[in-house]
């Protein structure tokens, strides 16, 4: 029986810490969240027929500052995912070196069947569930799959009513209109390009001679392709949930990005007018293409035992969080297949996350080339210090972003001292 994802977590957590010499007690306290709160929400439908959710929220560690994560709404969201990426998010806090520690939050619906109408009172009626424990010093939550700014803004208004004032640092990743920061929608693509291009520049690579393959095509998958194909690389292939586009001598991103964005529902590839050269393909076949690039943007688990020995990329960047198992990732270090761990790669949207809350607090808004400036310089900084432990302790990118996060967890938790 395969491992749940947050076993995978624990895993690499149980390795690391033996690696480390981790204190045994700090250990025990990284494999458990500090808090974990399952909600019922109950909302009428626009038949009139009531209909219950379940809801999640997880605060891993708050060590080094208020917890911090996003809200998804997926079908399949469960408690052990939410689990396994409240414990990422305080370790990609911790690499990027923002004062926040982890947590998660997720509904198990399908947004796809629920109206625009239905959406909001499902969200502002879970922002309601979990607001015992949310707050601007304690979980800051913002969005992940299937939520988005307007999505924010509810959840801010929501909670702002029950205040009896407005309070923009509830949230972040929210509408600019409510308090949001510029540069915010675009910031976990912006980190995942930066990461690549510095690691093409580790290796000598030159962009504008580098095939790129991006699994998943929304917001982070869309804004990576877009960006990368700024700085010179070719994106030869994308896909969504109806399957994928191939094509050799590279694909049009920004007619793609444009045909995605034009109407309010969710556009897919299946349905795009492709150009006679483009080739569908499967998910499948997009992981196992022969390119330099692969960015698993969609959901974790994606590249696992099964199809790992089948991967012909030389470099793999995770967009989404956990894409690669255990078990496939070691198979991909056997074969030297550099791989930028989440922790790392998809960490610019809770730096811009870090930047909004900062604004909100103050009522003090940056222009969007002061978001950028400041977010690449952190990122290239937490890039550097992976790289710099990789080579000093001959390990993966991955193990090196675990001890770097981990040890600066535990350092956190050593000179607090544990309460009482």
């Amino acid at each position: 029986m395969s491992k749940s994802f947050f076993e995978n977590v624990l895993e690499q957590i149980d390795a690391t810490a033996e690696n480390m010499s981790l204190d045994s007690g700090i250990h025990k306290m990284l494999r458990q969240p500090e808090r974990e709160l399952t909600v019922a929400i109950p909302i009428e439908k626009d038949t009139g027929e009531i209909e219950v959710y379940t809801g999640y929220r997880v605060q891993h560690n708050s060590a080094r500052g208020p917890c911090k994560g996003g809200i998804r709404y997926h079908p399949d969201t469960n408690l052990d995912e939410v689990k396994a990426l409240a414990t990422l998010m305080s370790l990609k806090c911790a690499v990027a070196n923002v004062p926040f520690g982890g947590a998660k939050g997720g509904v198990t619906c399908t947004p796809s069947k629920l109206s625009k109408k239905e959406l909001q009172k499902l969200t502002k009626r879970y922002a309601a569930m979990i607001l015992p424990i949310i707050g601007p010093r304690s979980d800051i939550p913002a969005p992940d799959v299937n939520t988005n700014a307007e999505t924010m803004g509810w959840i801010m208004d929501a909670i702002s009513m029950y205040k009896g004032s407005t309070v923009l640092d509830i949230v972040t990743g929210k509408p600019l209109e409510l308090g949001g920061s510029l540069g915010r929608r675009e910031a976990t693509g912006r980190g995942v390009m930066i990461n690549t291009v510095e690691l093409l520049k580790k290796l000598n690579k030159n962009p504008k001679e580098t095939s790129i393959a991006v699994q998943g095509f929304g917001n982070v998958g869309s804004i990576s392709a877009e960006l990368l194909v700024e700085q010179g690389c070719t994106i030869n292939a994308i896909s969504d949930v109806s399957g994928g586009l191939y094509n050799p001598d590279g694909l049009d991103i920004p007619k793609i990005t444009k045909y995605v964005n034009s109407k309010p529902q969710i556009s897919l590839l299946k349905d795009y007018n492709r150009k006679k050269d483009d080739e569908i393909i499967s998910n499948q076949d997009l992981l196992e293409l022969d390119i330099d690039v692969l960015v698993p943007a969609a959901l974790e688990n994606q590249i696992h035992s099964d199809n790992a020995d089948n991967i012909k990329a030389e470099i793999i960047v995770e967009g989404a969080n956990g894409p690669v198992t255990k078990k496939g990732d070691e198979i991909l270090s056997e074969r030297r297949i550099y791989i930028i761990p989440d922790i790392l790669a998809n960490s610019g949207g809770v730096v811009v996350s870090y930047f909004e809350w900062v604004q909100g607090i103050q009522s003090f808004f940056w222009g969007v080339d002061e978001v950028n400036k400041n977010l690449k310089n952190i990122l290239l900084k937490s890039f550097d210090e992976v790289w710099k432990i990789s080579k000093e302790e001959k390990a993966t990118l991955r193990d090196a972003a675990f001890l770097l996060a981990m040890g600066k967890i535990a350092k956190a938790t050593e000179l607090r001292g544990i309460f009482p």
